[in-house]
Order: structure tokens, then sequence, then C-alpha cells
């Protein structure tokens, strides 16, 4: 997040905010802490991301996230599971393999499946699929939005070429929160 931007000035933080805290309260009891967890955080990032792109109309009425490589959100991503984007809804899988990846409309990039970025990007060259990790450099690397720790918190990187060449607009909202924006 940009410094001078917070939550009670700016009403994209406020949303955003907002879907964390209703994220983590529809997490349940075996889910409630006083702290979100790291990834209790970027799985309600994942959903602000995809809220805040637009879609191509063909995508259909169900937008899949895969989880390419070791789960790290473990239950923190089934909340995510059947959440409304715009006119459609959010379907989760995971572990999807490589021949998997173009059925996919987000993939979350694992930090242990880093090592296959290059092949993943050119699995989906051209489709409708938003990539997001969570790695240093990812976004660099032709990964559209990359979560970030900076002091504690989730920050991410957007790349808008890589958004871009996979018929995706990310929201100019959005891009003004990122910490750093690729062009």
């Amino acid at each position: 997040m940009r410094p001078g931007l917070r939550a009670g000035r700016h009403p994209l933080l406020r949303r955003l905010a907002a879907s964390v805290v209703a994220l983590c309260a529809m997490a349940g009891p075996a889910l409630a802490q006083d702290q979100p967890t790291e990834y209790r955080l970027k799985a309600a990032f994942l959903y602000n991301f995809a809220v805040f792109t637009e879609w191509p109309v063909d995508v259909g009425p169900t937008l899949r996230l895969c989880i390419h490589g070791a789960d790290p959100f473990g239950a923190e991503a089934d909340v995510l599971a059947g959440k409304p984007v715009g006119g459609r809804s959010l379907g989760v899988q995971r572990r999807v393999g490589l021949d998997a990846l173009p059925s996919c409309h987000m993939v979350f990039v694992a930090a242990s499946a880093m090592a296959q970025l290059p092949r993943i990007v050119e699995a989906v060259r051209g489709l409708p699929v938003l990539l997001v990790a969570d790695s240093p450099g990812a976004a660099h690397q032709g990964v559209a939005l990359n979560m970030t720790l900076v002091q504690g918190r989730v920050a991410f990187e957007a790349n808008v070429e890589a958004a871009r060449s996979a018929r995706l607009v990310l929201s100019a909202k959005m891009l003004r929160l990122a910490s750093e924006v690729l062009r």
C-alpha cells in the first residue's frame, strides 16, 4: 500500500478491509483468531483480484481459481468457493497439473511450483488466465499479480502487460493500490 492511503480516507481500501473482515468472519469458529493469518489475508486478496479484474464475456458462469503446487492456503481457500464475482461465482481447485491450467481462470502459483513458472506462463499464453503468486520477482517473470509482505502487511505488485496479454483488464482502482505497477 502506498504511504498516505488509509482505509478511512479511501473508499476502495474501506471495501478491501470490509471484504477481509467479512471473509474472516465467514471462515467460522475453527478459523476464528484475533489476528488473521497471512494466507487468510492472501485469500481475501485473491477474491478482490477476481472482483477487480474485467473478464472476457466468454469466460462463463464460474471463475475457476486453481492452486498450482503445494497449497499454502488450506481451509482459507475453501471460504472463497461459491463467492460471487460480478455475475459469476468462484470455484476452487487444488494441485492442478500443468496440462490442466488452460481450463483455469485464475492460477495461484505456489512457491513450490515457482521453478516451473516459465512453463506455466507458456501453458496459458493468450488465454484469459490471471496468474497470481506470492514469490519474490514473480511479477517480473510474467505473473500478473504478485503478493508480497511489506512490514508484516500484504501488498501486491501488478504486471499490466501480463494481464493484457491474457485479455484481462485490471481495475485502475486496484492498480492505484499496488506497491509497484509494471507496464
